[in-house]
């Protein structure tokens, strides 16, 4: 039984993920479209053109020691050859090394996240990717001053 539109796209993100987890540059390469692409990660500017989007992984791969995603409310809508796909990003990540060698503190963090894809002859590729922090309820607390 051939795997569905919906399916290879759900594949596709899960990919992106993944390949991130493994700091496999050449692979998510490979997972991005040719020409006209942005992705905007939380608290970046807008990054547009192959160039500056790749060279934004490179630098994120090389100044994380350690990252896992957990993805919860994965939607894909379908629109012809353009597929958008929404998540929230459960994001555990490592801080440098410390002089032990050991990993550094584990940190959560909370993403919503919206990924385009376009579909080619090789597959659905990554036209777009938009990351959004998630304040937490302290987060939010602290920044309001108090009542008199």
């Amino acid at each position: 039984m051939s795997r569905t539109d919906v399916e290879l796209v759900e594949e596709a993100n899960t990919t992106f993920y993944e390949t991130m987890e493994r700091g496999d540059f050449e692979k998510l390469s490979s997972l991005w479209l040719d020409e006209d692409i942005s992705c905007i990660h939380p608290g970046w500017p807008v990054l547009s053109g192959r160039g500056e989007v790749l060279r934004s992984y490179a630098l994120i791969m090389a100044n994380t020691d350690y990252i896992q995603f957990f993805l919860t409310d994965v939607k894909v809508s379908l629109h012809g050859d353009t597929a958008l796909v929404s998540c929230t990003e459960n994001i555990l990540s490592g801080g440098p090394a410390e002089e032990s060698g050991q990993l550094g503190p584990l940190v959560g963090q909370l993403v919503v996240a919206t990924n385009v894809f376009r579909r080619t002859s090789d597959g659905w590729k990554i036209w777009s990717h938009h990351g959004s922090p998630v304040l937490a309820e302290n987060d939010a607390e602290e920044d309001e001053e108090p009542s008199p």
